[in-house]
């Protein structure tokens, strides 16, 4: 343990830790993600550590990144009295650098989503939402495959924290459909994306739990998903948000609407796409009662309407995701298994690689196959239940 004490101005108030803080004596006070709200707090765990102090053995990553920041700002002009001021960015980036690329941390994005959705306050809701809001907006545009993948292949074993990973993916896929499919501008993709991440906010916690519940819905529990809608919508004015075309996107995201785009409003084209996106995760998750569907029928959910006709916004969906989106897993025409890293040319085409021969065994390394060729064509999907093997998610986006 190499414990190097902090100054307990430099953190951020209303943000999550991120990294472990310990006292002088390396007893655990708050664990990373533990979102301290009042000063009076701060000062509480000051006083019961005697000095606040991180671990850089354990969060060496996260306190070098501020001391990089420091070291920038005493070889910049900038004022001593802003350098004493300088605090801890929590709410900045969840990820690092690997190869001069920027690596999301999922895992801690999806803790921070969990956090911020299940308790949200008004008083500091605001902040830390564009932040996490901005984060994955910038992956979504920057790294859309990788961002895809991650969301897909997490939501396909999440049960724990199914709200807020079911929430980030929604949010994901719409911006990415609206931006590349149905080309809406900047402003309108990232109110799409809010719109999406807040959909289920007043019942995050009730969400979680029936990922986790066998037995049937009750009264009550049925009453509290039918109206979430609606209450979602009130929650969000209490916390402060004022646009009307976020407000009503929420709030009409589970109206039966089929017909062309064109003839509803912004709003409801919105609700529109949200809700075909919702329907997909939905599907792709998993409940302690039952496995998660196959992509191919997730994908087959949302392009057809209420009607069984094509829907306009699940098409653009299918479209640009692929029949055989990045997470999903496949067989090749050689009887191996493998994982979908990208998409391709074509909606049939991905980029994959290899996860388990013909034999159904792991192959240990990946190993990479271009889809459009004959030899390696895919024969169809397979169920998350029947991959044999672990794949770590960082591995996996290393090969994007």
């Amino acid at each position: 343990m190499n414990l190097v004490a902090l100054n307990i101005e430099s953190i951020q108030l209303g943000y999550p830790l991120p990294f472990v803080l310990r006292g002088a004596d390396g007893a655990l006070l708050a664990q990373k993600g533990y979102v301290i709200r009042t000063r009076a707090e701060l000062e509480s765990l000051d006083a019961r550590g005697l000095k606040l102090c991180v671990d850089t053995d354990e969060s060496g990553e996260s306190h070098r990144a501020y001391l990089a920041q420091l070291q920038k700002m005493l070889l910049s002009d900038t004022s001593l009295g802003q350098i004493a001021a300088m605090k801890i960015q929590a709410g900045m980036q969840s990820g690092r650098e690997r190869g001069g690329k920027y690596v999301p941390d999922w895992p801690q994005l999806q803790l921070r989503a969990t956090q911020l959705l299940r308790a949200p306050l008004a008083g500091d809701f605001e902040g830390r939402f564009q932040a996490l809001h901005g984060e994955l907006s910038r992956n979504c545009e920057q790294a859309p495959d990788a961002t895809l993948l991650a969301l897909i292949y997490l939501s396909a074993q999440e049960t724990r924290i199914y709200s807020a990973t079911h929430a980030m993916l929604v949010s994901c896929v719409c911006m990415v459909v609206a931006r590349e499919m149905l080309r809406w501008p900047d402003a309108r993709v990232l109110q799409l994306g809010s719109a999406a991440l807040t959909m289920n906010i007043a019942m995050t916690e009730l969400q979680d739990q029936l990922a986790q519940q066998s037995q049937p819905l009750t009264a009550q529990q049925i009453v509290a998903v039918e109206d979430h809608a609606s209450r979602s919508e009130q929650l969000l004015r209490r916390l402060g948000v004022a646009d009307p075309v976020w407000l009503e996107a929420v709030l009409c995201h589970h109206h039966r609407s089929p017909g062309p785009l064109a003839k509803k409003s912004e709003a409801q084209q919105m609700a529109r796409l949200l809700q075909r996106a919702d329907i997909f995760g939905a599907r792709l998750a998993p409940r302690v009662a039952r496995s998660p569907m196959p992509v191919t029928a997730a994908m087959q959910a949302s392009y057809y309407d209420e009607e069984h006709q094509v829907d306009e916004a699940g098409a653009a969906l299918v479209k640009t995701l692929g029949v055989y989106p990045p997470g999903a897993f496949v067989r090749l025409a050689t009887q191996e298994v493998a994982v979908v890293l990208r998409r391709g040319a074509t909606a049939t085409t991905p980029r994959v690689a290899v996860v388990m021969n013909r034999d159904g065994m792991p192959t240990g390394e990946m190993i990479p196959r271009d889809t459009s060729q004959t030899a390696w064509k895919i024969a169809g999907v397979v169920a998350y239940r029947d991959v044999r093997v672990q794949l770590p998610l960082d591995r996996l986006l290393a090969l994007v």
